[in-house]
């Protein structure tokens, strides 16, 4: 077979590949939307109701901030991102969701402090001290703002970032946390993580918002990149305000899908930094790292969590699988993918998602379980409930459906031209 041949039979089984997974996580963001779409409005009180068994039956109608915000923000995006969304029931829907934020969410107004929890009517029940819901409630004012075009939304938004950037880099005292003598001064990885994606969500399209938040940017990514420890060997979720490893569980705790999250938002920033030596060194670490790591080799998926000295973690869960790591996952290596054009990372892309879609998938009620035991057996057989709403598998299933087509129409000049007539067989045309 001559190579020529070779390469074209390579690239259209490459091509048929990549469609038949663009055709599947099409169709199941289709069904996962519909699921939240049928079960989850609040057409009374207003926002969304996310402690959903099964078959979408409401169990307790709590309202938690992060998740509020989430849906705004997942139906925003899905309505402005893929021409099919564009319907004005995700529209409605996300503007009655902005309304009880705006109404509800914070604590005491004009104090931006958000409430964790609601109660179906919007008083608050709990109040968490970390930033969490306000950057949710930031997130969704700014998508709001982007499909609505009212400036009372995007207003908000800057706003709120102005205070968590404050409570983070220079006063956390308003988010209540008594500063104890004996705990250590430490630095979790989500806090940078979730800073960085909110830098990329408000400077989507606005130079000067882009432009002003470009150190900060940086900054988010420095320290990030502090959380791979041990010559390079480990990604560790907690380190201290130095960068250096902390002692005892706290400084050992992994959790391989924040790593490959953060993978993917530091991916995001170094397209829009222009960096190729960062995006091979975030690859190399966020990616292939926990991923190497964390993979189950008995049983497949990611383990939750992790001890980097392979001690038993103290958390009940740790070697559960749950949704969002394995979501994160198929963003981070369909990504890394299509930046780099690496075939294996393509490769794990496959291994993650037939584990996603076989293990975590409900073809009987729609959406997708969130808890798994260590075989893969449904531990948990809620679709919704305080951490788990309409976004981590939307957010994936909508972001991979956009970069399987982009992968697609970089192939299709090459398919159309191999389509007209396939190489020739040398050896067969010697034959003939």
């Amino acid at each position: 077979m001559s190579r020529s041949l070779r390469v074209w039979q390579d690239m259209e089984k490459e091509r048929e590949t990549l469609q038949s997974w663009k055709e599947r996580v099409g169709h199941e963001l289709d069904v996962v939307v519909a699921f939240w779409l049928e079960h989850s409005h609040d057409q009374e009180h207003g926002g969304f109701f996310t402690c959903l068994g099964r078959d979408g039956q409401v169990y307790d109608d709590l309202k938690y901030v992060w998740l509020q915000g989430r849906q705004v923000w997942m139906y925003c995006r899905l309505y402005r991102k893929l021409e099919r969304f564009r319907r004005p029931e995700l529209l409605n829907a996300a503007k009655a969701g902005g309304e009880f934020l705006l109404r509800y969410a914070r604590v005491a107004p004009p104090a931006k402090k958000c409430a964790f929890v609601l109660t179906r009517d919007g008083r608050p029940v709990k109040v968490q001290r970390t930033i969490f819901s306000e950057c949710f409630y930031t997130m969704a004012m700014n998508e709001l703002w982007r499909v609505t075009g009212d400036a009372q939304y995007q207003s908000e938004a800057v706003e709120m970032m102005d205070q968590i950037v404050h409570w983070v880099r220079e006063d956390p005292s308003g988010l209540g946390r008594p500063q104890l003598p004996g705990a250590p001064a430490s630095e979790s990885m989500a806090v940078p993580m979730v800073l960085l994606s909110l830098v990329e969500q408000l400077g989507e399209a606005d130079e000067e918002l882009a432009g002003s938040y470009a150190e900060l940017g940086d900054w988010c990514a420095g320290r990030i990149l502090r959380h791979v420890q041990r010559g390079g060997q480990a990604v560790l979720e907690n380190v201290s305000e130095d960068g250096e490893e902390l002692s005892g569980c706290l400084g050992r705790h992994q959790n391989p899908g924040h790593a490959l999250e953060a993978g993917w938002f530091l991916l995001r920033h170094t397209i829009r930094r222009g960096d190729p030596k960062l995006r091979a060194h975030v690859i190399d670490k966020f990616l292939l790292l926990p991923f190497r790591s964390g993979w189950d080799p008995d049983h497949g998926g990611l383990f939750y969590f992790q001890d980097a000295d392979g001690l038993c973690p103290t958390q009940l869960e740790w070697a559960m699988k749950l949704w969002w790591p394995h979501s994160e996952a198929m963003i981070a290596f369909l990504m890394g993918y299509s930046e780099s054009g690496d075939s294996a990372l393509l490769k794990i892309f496959y291994q993650v998602a037939e584990y996603t879609f076989r293990r975590f998938r409900d073809p009987e009620y729609g959406e997708w379980f969130g808890y798994l035991n260590r075989e893969g057996k449904v531990a948990l057989t809620i679709k919704g409930g305080p951490f788990k709403g309409c976004f981590h598998v939307p957010r994936c299933l909508a972001m991979c459906e956009e970069m399987l087509s982009d992968l697609l129409s970089r192939l299709a000049p090459a398919a159309a031209l191999s389509a007209r007539s396939p190489p020739a067989d040398p050896a067969r045309r010697g034959a003939e």
